[in-house]
């Protein structure tokens, strides 16, 4: 238990914080998981403008203490991947047997 002042300050701030910093993963968690279920139905254009968004929030959230900024350009980079390969699957057509 926190015994002085500053102390007990500290505390009040990690809490504050630690309750921000769960917000902000959870919100980037939920955005992850439409833009992830977009991209198993095969809309490449819907799920061209959510990654947009995505990447907005993800470097809003990578420059505060929420999460590293190398890990959101490597959950950037990763999802940017997925949606490229969409967009090559469905460039290439239906495949024929």
């Amino acid at each position: 238990m926190a015994h002085s002042i500053s102390a007990k300050k500290r505390v009040r701030q990690n809490l504050r914080r630690k309750t921000l910093n769960r917000a902000r993963r959870s919100q980037v968690k939920t955005q992850i998981k439409r833009f992830e279920a977009t991209l198993s139905e095969g809309d490449a254009a819907t799920a061209d403008e959510q990654l947009r968004a995505l990447v907005k929030k993800l470097d809003k959230v990578g420059t505060t203490s929420a999460m590293h900024k190398k890990t959101a350009a490597r959950k950037k980079s990763r999802l940017a991947g997925k949606l490229n390969m969409l967009k090559a699957r469905q460039a290439a057509g239906p495949q024929t047997k």
